[in-house]
């Protein structure tokens, strides 16, 4: 917990915005991804994790990432934020467009230890979701649940949607057997999940 502190207290940067695969830096770092449907609140919480209130932009309109947006990390990782899915201003062609980039980011970064799929506890995982997990578990990446916004529910509601969570997930091949319940704004469950990010990369002083 303290490593994973520390990692997060360094310097934490914008490094590019890739529209296509191509555009993507050397697979040289190790990288995590976070996905979500596009009002799950990915930026919000990769500026929780990074203690960088505007590191990643919070858009009031939902659906506004179209790139596969890279942040560096104590110059040793980086963290993908992928297009959201499920909610959209564009049309159905262009959505599917940049819905395809976060697949393909998927099968082309060898890099990659594990994907952050983003669901709000409010709601738990939905019809929407489905598609995500299937190309997650299709891609064969260790995904890991992120229940968002626990703030927002009453006492004892979060660990009940977590647990019927896990228990939703539990035949995926891919899925992480843990599920993280967290909140942005009151930084419930951020410590926590940056040690997990910290092991599953393999920086942990643990791991090394």
């Amino acid at each position: 917990m303290e490593a994973a502190r520390l990692t997060f207290a360094r310097p934490s940067t914008f490094l590019l915005g890739c529209a296509a695969v191509e555009q993507l830096p050397p697979p040289d770092l190790p990288e995590v991804a976070f996905a979500g449907r596009s009002n799950v609140g990915k930026s919000s919480l990769l500026n929780a994790l990074t203690g960088r209130k505007d590191l990643a932009r919070v858009s009031n309109s939902p659906g506004r990432t179209r790139e596969v947006n890279l942040f560096l990390v104590d110059e040793r990782l980086r963290l993908a934020d992928l297009p959201g899915y499920g909610f959209a201003r564009a049309a159905k062609t262009e959505a599917r467009k940049f819905q395809n980039l976060g697949r393909a980011y998927l099968r082309a970064r060898p890099n990659l230890k594990r994907v952050y799929l983003l669901i709000d506890s409010r709601h738990g995982l939905k019809d929407v979701d489905d598609e995500a997990l299937d190309a997650l578990d299709l891609a064969a990446v260790s995904y890991q649940i992120v229940l968002t916004k626990a703030d927002k529910l009453k006492r004892g509601e979060g660990e009940a949607q977590a647990e019927a969570t896990l228990k939703r997930i539990s035949k995926r091949p891919a899925a992480f057997p843990r599920v993280a319940l967290t909140s942005s704004e009151k930084g419930a469950g951020i410590p926590e999940l940056r040690a997990e990010l910290l092991l599953a990369t393999g920086l942990a002083p643990e791991a090394a």
